[in-house]
């Protein structure tokens, strides 16, 4: 007597989407930034506030890991309101950003601040958190938007 598993169409069609789409996110090329090696974010924070006298004061370093079969290496500074990433390479993507967050999965990104789009192959990249507090996150963590994976985590110390 012969067995034979049954798949449901619609898993396997989840299964190739799924697929693809992480395929896509390592053969297309990424964006290049355009506005140099500093980004900043649009919502300055008046020096006067508490938080941003915090934000100042912190420092907090860590050391980049590749996740889900992907490769990022370098370190991650924060140091007052800067983000720098030294040393830094990553797996090709079409639409890698540099996120904080509590965690290193999906719905840590999800819930975690987009900081701003991150060049795969720039050894060092600076990244303005002008109205972030920086010191509510645990990890820095390079995604790629377009396919919803992780490609790489620091948790800051």
């Amino acid at each position: 007597m012969r067995k034979t598993a049954f798949v449901p169409a619609s898993l396997g069609v989840a299964v190739l989407a799924l697929g693809l789409t992480l395929a896509g996110c390592s053969s297309t090329p990424a964006a290049s930034p355009t506005s140099g090696d500093t980004m900043s974010s649009s919502t300055p924070m008046p020096s006067s506030s508490p938080m941003a006298s915090d934000m100042h004061d912190m420092s907090k370093t860590g050391t980049f890991m590749g996740l889900n079969g992907k490769n990022v290496k370098g370190t991650v500074t924060i140091s007052g309101s800067e983000l720098t990433l030294s040393g830094f390479s990553s797996d090709e993507g079409p639409d890698l950003h540099v996120y904080l967050t509590n965690g290193t999965d999906e719905a840590a990104v999800s819930a975690g601040k987009q900081i701003d789009p991150v060049a795969f192959d720039k050894d060092s990249q600076t990244f303005m958190l002008d109205g972030v507090d920086a010191s509510m996150y645990t990890d820095v963590v390079i995604h790629c938007d377009k396919a919803k994976a992780v490609f790489g985590a620091a948790a800051l110390s």
